[in-house]
C-alpha cells in the first residue's frame, strides 16, 4: 500500500470505524486511541496489506483492540470508578434513539459488536466472520440472538411510545 493509499484509507474509512468502537465501548476519548492504534498497526503493516483489503483489516484489527481495551480495563478499573448509571434505572425518557441504545448496552460483547457491523455499518456475514474470527454461521446466530434480545427489551412499539 502507498501512502496516497493510506491517506485515502483514513479519509474513507476513520469515521465509521470510530463510529463502530464508539457505539460499542461509548466512550469517545478510547474509541479515537482505539481508532489511531487501528491506523498505526495498518502503517507499520502497509507494505503487506493491499489497498482492497485495507477496510476489512482495519475493522478486524479495531475490533480486536477494542476487545483487548475492554479486557484491560475490566482487571483494571477501580470500584468508586464504575459508571452509577449504568447500574441505575432512571424513568426519564427521552426518545427511541435512548431505548435502542438501552437494549444494545445489555446485549454480550460479541452480539453487539455482529449486529452493529451488520444493521449499522451494512456488512455482509462472511466480511463479519473475517472480522470476528467467527464462522458465518455462528455470525448469523449471534445477530439473530441480538436481535431477539433487543425485540423482546423494547417489547411492542405501543410500550415504547
Amino acid at each position: 500500500m502507498t501512502t496516497e493509499e493510506f491517506n485515502k484509507c483514513v479519509d474513507e474509512h476513520s469515521d465509521n470505524v470510530y463510529r463502530f468502537i464508539l457505539k460499542n465501548i461509548r466512550d469517545e476519548e478510547q474509541a479515537r486511541d482505539i481508532v489511531q492504534d487501528t491506523f498505526e498497526k495498518l502503517w507499520v503493516k502497509a507494505g503487506g496489506i493491499s489497498f482492497e483489503k485495507a477496510r476489512s483489516y482495519l475493522f478486524s484489527t479495531a475490533y480486536h483492540t477494542m476487545i483487548d481495551a475492554i479486557r484491560k480495563d475490566r482487571r483494571t478499573k477501580p470500584l468508586e470508578e464504575m459508571d452509577c448509571d449504568q447500574h441505575s434505572y432512571h424513568h426519564a425518557y427521552k426518545g427511541l434513539s435512548e431505548v435502542l441504545e438501552q437494549a444494545l448496552k445489555r446485549l454480550p460483547e460479541k452480539q453487539r459488536s455482529v449486529l452493529l457491523l451488520r444493521d449499522y455499518e451494512g456488512y455482509a456475514y462472511d466480511e463479519i466472520g473475517e472480522i470476528t474470527g467467527l464462522s458465518e454461521s455462528q455470525v448469523k446466530v449471534y445477530i439473530y440472538r441480538a436481535r431477539l434480545s433487543v425485540k423482546k427489551f423494547i417489547g411492542s412499539l405501543e410500550t415504547v411510545l
